[in-house]
């Protein structure tokens, strides 16, 4: 593991209104993430691990405090700025998958790479080993509704990863799959992890992931109530 920062929290607050309530989702956050980190950020509903995720991946911005990503002081880099670092430097993967219906496996997983201008051969080469990795060798050519769950995870898994990004943020990507195949969508992202040097960044209330993970942080009222390293 790198000791560089991938991501740097500094006395992050997020405020917003619910109606006519003030909710503080965020009451100053401390927390920095090291280049090739396995970890998980849990809490219980409304503890702020969501709103987190979201500003980590440039979908916000806090309210106050200071937030790096790759380096990148997300308030000072306006709203084309933050959408460059997601497009570039963000991988994510959500829990209903969000892949482009009409695009086939291997479109999906080149859609970030066609966005960023890299070359026809380039991108063949890049997203043929990631579909291969991930264990859809073969099913390149199948739109998502001819995949099942967890072949489309593993889809969304390889589009977040194509570009090299400096994270991969993970909001609850075992929600909608059963046992079985969350084990082994998680034995595919720690082997990411552990080969490639993948950052993986987890919101999870899944205890599986919790029990993978080599970094647990948990959130309780938009506070750190704890940070823990395992031995590995």
């Amino acid at each position: 593991m790198s000791n560089t920062n991938v991501i740097e929290i500094s006395g992050v607050t997020k405020d917003y209104r619910q109606g006519s309530i003030d909710v503080h989702a965020l009451r100053g956050v401390d927390l920095d993430i090291a280049a090739g980190e396995f970890t998980a950020i849990c809490g219980p509903s409304g503890s702020g691990k969501t709103t987190l995720l979201n500003l980590i991946g440039a979908l916000d911005v806090p309210s106050n405090g200071t937030l790096k990503v790759d380096g990148h002081d997300l308030a000072a880099l306006g709203r084309g700025g933050r959408s460059k670092l997601r497009r570039d430097r963000i991988g994510f993967v959500f829990q209903a998958y969000n892949l482009m219906p009409v695009l086939t496996a291997y479109e999906n997983a080149e859609s970030v790479l066609a966005l960023q201008g890299v070359s026809d051969k380039e991108r063949r080469e890049t997203v043929m080993k990631l579909l291969k990795d991930v264990g859809l060798e073969g099913l390149e050519d199948r739109r998502p509704d001819q995949l099942s769950g967890g072949q489309q995870q593993r889809v969304a898994i390889a589009r977040a990863i194509a570009s090299n990004p400096a994270v991969v943020l993970a909001d609850e990507p075992t929600a909608n799959v059963d046992s079985e195949t969350a084990e082994k969508l998680l034995g595919i992202m720690e082997k990411l992890n552990k080969e490639r040097g993948v950052t993986f960044v987890f919101s999870t209330h899944d205890p599986r992931v919790m029990e993978r993970a080599r970094r647990l942080v948990r959130l309780v009222d938009g506070k750190v109530s704890s940070d823990e390293r395992k031995e590995v």
